[in-house]
């Protein structure tokens, strides 16, 4: 009887790297509270427990001959548009000068309403441009870390079986896929 060949879904690898992410981080949180660490110190820690946790994850995934399947939406459909430059957002404003009679005052009490006004819908772009960075962001770390494990966890065929060959492939991987985020931090620090 021949085994079946198991298979990891696209999105559950995508959840737990988001919850390994975040144990991560509030692990280095609670356990630095009481030291004087630095940024980079911090960020060393947690790069070091995520790399870990990618070794031994890959090890079982080449060890026990593991595959991924991608099950995400496709986003082929979607246009962009660059709205900063066809946009005339910011206008030319004439300088206003106004006297100090209760006139000014009013005109003055407007003006500011209206800047609140102004700064508060510029506050709310703000923040969906941020959001939408970080979709972004987490976007390009899905498909470098889904498509990383798809093309390491395709030798599961080679090594399924072999401990040794297992550990040699994803020890290999785990420095090619953290080593770079290692020498960001250490550049950042340097710089």
């Amino acid at each position: 009887m021949k085994i079946k060949q198991a298979y990891l879904k696209g999105k559950s690898i995508f959840i737990i790297s988001l919850f390994v992410i975040g144990i991560t981080i509030l692990t280095v949180y609670l356990t630095g509270k009481n030291y004087n660490r630095t940024v980079t110190s911090n960020l060393y820690i947690s790069l070091s427990i995520i790399g870990t946790i990618l070794f031994f994850f890959m090890t079982y995934g080449l060890y026990k001959g593991i595959r991924l399947t991608n099950n995400f939406p496709k986003f082929k459909n979607v246009k962009t548009k660059n709205w900063i430059t066809q946009s005339n957002i910011l206008p030319n404003l004439p300088d206003i000068s106004i006297g100090d009679e209760i006139g000014g005052i009013i005109i003055s009490i407007l003006l500011w309403i209206g800047m609140t006004i102004f700064i508060f819908v510029l506050l709310i772009v703000l923040e969906i441009i941020f959001l939408f960075s970080v979709f972004i962001l987490l976007a390009m770390l899905y498909w470098i870390f889904f498509r990383g494990l798809k093309f390491i966890l395709s030798k599961s065929s080679k090594t399924k079986g072999d401990l040794t060959l297992s550990l040699i492939y994803s020890l290999f991987y785990t420095l090619l896929s953290t080593s770079w985020i290692f020498l960001i931090v250490y550049l950042s620090e340097i710089f």
